[in-house]
């Protein structure tokens, strides 16, 4: 007989699965919990770059030294090129997907150099590791965003059905972008891009296996909840003093509701920087 203790960890980790998935079975309760927990912890390694970065942005805003040689916010940037380097070298990103999201850490930089110049939102903490009044671990607030659609389509096996023509997805994200931009001097369309996402992503349906058994949820759906837990870990790291808005400027306070918009904006430029690499593949079976 083989000794259990000897086998790889990946062959271990799925005989204690296939048992607690036993288990689970013996009652219709326990199978949809134990299904809801896999889809949690499954979502939590997806976000494993983004909670390690909010991770150390909370414990350096609660016990960063005043005597430090270095500032917080280079030691954010170092810190954050150490859990890229990480997750590469363990093989939890591809160099593909590192990629994607090196472009989209340029993206948001970008935007972030125009937007600290128009007032937007400020870094109120020096730094030497910085681009204007930019700290550069800013842009990997954009990556993570980034590394967390890359691999959750990984992780969760997603595929989809109805997803538009892929140029029409590529207009659409750069229109976005623009509009970050131009709505300083021309009139906001965001609500048009909201009625031309609706158009192209409303029949959209995207399936993924959280356990065994594949589930589906509308693409603007999933879209709209992913925004939201932006939205909830922005609240958390403006708490942290990694930027804050005009209105925090005399004290902390909740992000306006309003982001959710910005945000899920934003989930639909890194949906289609993401699919750059990773093309969208079609469920199989018949389409409805």
């Amino acid at each position: 007989m083989t000794d259990f203790a000897r086998l790889p960890l990946e062959t271990r980790g799925r005989h204690w699965l296939g048992r607690l998935q036993g288990w689970a079975d013996r009652r219709a309760w326990s199978r949809y919990g134990f299904e809801f927990l896999m889809f949690g912890i499954k979502q939590g390694w997806a976000c494993l770059f983004g909670g390690a970065m909010l991770a150390l942005l909370l414990a350096t805003h609660l016990w960063w030294p005043d005597a430090a040689p270095v500032s917080r916010y280079d030691f954010l940037v170092l810190g954050a090129l150490a859990i890229q380097g990480a997750m590469l070298a363990l093989r939890l990103e591809s160099w593909e997907e590192a990629r994607v999201i090196f472009v989209f850490h340029v993206v948001g930089t970008v935007m972030e150099l125009f937007k600290t110049q128009a007032g937007s939102w400020i870094y109120p903490e020096d730094s030497l590791l910085r681009i204007g009044m930019v700290p550069l671990f800013s842009g990997f607030m954009y990556a993570a965003v980034g590394s967390y659609i890359a691999r959750i389509q990984r992780i969760f096996d997603i595929r989809f059905r109805h997803y538009p023509p892929l140029w029409t997805t590529w207009a659409l994200a750069a229109a976005i972008y623009v509009n970050f931009f131009a709505h300083h001097w021309l009139p906001d369309i965001r609500l048009g891009l909201f009625a031309l996402t609706a158009v192209l992503f409303g029949r959209g349906w995207f399936y993924f296996t959280p356990d065994r058994g594949r589930r589906a949820m509308p693409f603007l759906l999933g879209f709209f909840l992913v925004a939201v837990f932006i939205w909830l870990a922005e609240n958390i790291a403006t708490y942290a003093n990694a930027w804050i808005y005009p209105s925090q400027s005399e004290g902390w306070r909740p992000v306006s509701i309003d982001k959710l918009g910005s945000w899920f904006l934003l989930m639909m430029i890194s949906v289609v920087l993401v699919s750059l690499v990773r093309r969208p593949e079609e469920e199989p079976g018949r389409v409805g």
